[in-house]
């Protein structure tokens, strides 16, 4: 059976993916928000942004999640830079 998620992208990650989200059927295995995030970057260039290395959150079903956090079908899983204030 195929796990389909929503994920949605925000702020600067949106603009460098030019997309604000997609809904994906997930291969075997992308059973958490790293996994998740780990298949995304090796989607390629752009999509880098998404690389480990990256600062970046997330959350699933609006509640912020870490990278060990389990996904599971019909979740909607969020990315987003950090938020700075001035």
């Amino acid at each position: 059976m195929t796990m389909k998620v929503k994920v949605l992208y925000f702020a600067s990650l949106r603009e460098a993916l030019g997309a604000s989200g997609e809904e994906l059927a997930l291969p075997a295995g992308v059973d958490t928000v790293g996994a998740l995030r780990a298949h995304l970057a090796a989607r390629g260039e752009a999509w880098q942004a998404m690389a480990s290395g990256r600062n970046l959150r997330a959350a699933v079903n609006q509640r912020m999640a870490g990278l060990e956090a389990a996904i599971a079908a019909g979740d909607e899983v969020a990315f987003f830079p950090p938020v700075t204030g001035g």
